[in-house]
C-alpha cells in the first residue's frame, strides 16, 4: 500500500497570528485533516471571538495560548504548555505579521522620505524579531525531538517592489497615499532567515521553507480589485483556501526533499 506523502494525521501545528483569515483557514483544514493546532495569538483568551473559538473547539486537537510573539519569554511559557499537553511540536507556521492598514494615519501613508520611525518600528517588531523569536524558541523544541518543519509566511512585496498604482483610488481629492516601506522590508528579510536556518538545522532534519503570497481576497473595496487584478495573469485575487495547499505540501513528506526554498502563489504577479 502506498504511504500517503500528504497525511498530517496527529502532527501537531503551531500557527502564530492564528486568529487573522489566513490562520483560521489553515486551522480549519489541519484539523479536517486529523492534524492538532495550537493557535498563538496577542489577543486575550477573554476576547469575545477566542472564547467562541476555544469553545466550539475539544481540547484533543486545539490549544489557544495568548502570545506576544515580541516578547521571548512568552514564547517560551507558550512552548512548555504544548509540550505538556502533547510532547511535541511539529511544524511552525509564522504567520503573525504587522501592516499598515487602510485606514493608517496620514504621515503614515505619506511620502517615504517621512515615513515615522515608530511605524517601521512596530512592523519590524512583529514582523522580523517576532519571526526570529518563534524560531529561536520552538526550533529548539524541534532540535531536541530531532525532526520539525517551519513555515515563514512572506509576501510578494517582500521580492517586488509594490505597484503604487493599484492604490491610486486612495489619492482621490488629491490626497497623498503611498504603500509604506517597512512591510517589504521585513517580508524580504524573512527569505535569508529562511535560508540561513535551513542551513544550520538540516543536520537535526529540520526543514525550513518560505511560502510567498500575493493578495488575498477578503472584501477589498471594488476600486482595489479592478486595479491589483490589471496585474494578475490569472485576474483575480487569491481565495484563502488556495494558500492551504501549498502549506500541506510544505507541511507534509510531499517536500521531504524541500528546505531553504520559496514556495511562490502569486497567481502569476512576478511572473510579469
Amino acid at each position: 500500500m502506498t504511504k500517503d506523502i500528504f497525511n498530517i494525521k496527529n502532527k501537531v501545528f503551531v500557527i502564530t497570528g492564528g486568529m487573522g483569515q489566513l490562520g483560521q483557514v489553515y486551522l480549519n483544514e489541519i484539523q479536517s485533516q486529523g492534524g492538532r493546532v495550537v493557535i498563538l495569538d496577542i489577543l486575550d483568551n477573554k476576547n469575545s471571538q477566542v472564547s467562541e473559538l476555544i469553545n466550539k473547539n475539544e481540547e484533543e486537537n486545539f490549544l489557544y495560548i495568548s502570545t506576544d510573539v515580541t516578547h521571548k519569554e512568552t514564547i517560551e511559557s507558550a512552548v512548555k504548555t504544548i509540550l505538556n499537553h502533547w510532547n511535541r511540536i511539529d511544524v511552525l507556521i509564522n504567520n503573525a505579521a504587522l501592516d499598515s492598514p487602510p485606514d493608517a494615519p496620514e504621515e503614515e501613508v505619506g511620502p517615504f522620505e517621512d515615513y515615522p520611525e515608530v511605524s517601521f518600528d512596530q512592523v519590524m517588531n512583529v514582523n522580523v524579531k517576532g519571526t526570529f523569536l518563534c524560531c529561536q524558541v520552538i526550533g529548539k523544541a524541534m532540535v531536541q525531538q530531532k525532526c520539525g518543519v517551519i513555515i515563514n509566511i512572506s509576501s510578494i512585496y517582500g521580492l517586488v517592489s509594490p505597484r503604487q498604482d493599484v492604490y491610486d483610488f486612495r489619492r482621490k481629492d488629491s490626497k497623498t497615499y503611498y504603500k509604506p516601506v517597512a512591510y517589504s522590508i521585513s517580508k524580504s528579510s524573512i527569505y535569508n532567515l529562511t535560508r540561513y536556518l535551513a542551513t544550520y538545522w538540516a543536520k537535526d532534519n529540520i526543514r525550513v521553507n518560505t511560502l510567498t503570497l500575493a493578495g488575498i481576497f477578503n472584501n477589498q473595496p471594488n476600486e482595489f480589485l479592478n486595479a491589483y487584478t490589471k496585474h494578475v495573469p490569472i485576474n483575480r485575487m487569491a481565495n484563502a483556501q488556495e494558500a492551504v495547499g501549498p502549506m500541506l505540501f510544505l507541511a507534509s513528506d510531499a517536500s521531504s526533499y524541500m528546505t531553504g526554498s520559496n514556495l511562490i502563489i502569486d497567481g502569476g504577479w512576478t511572473a510579469w
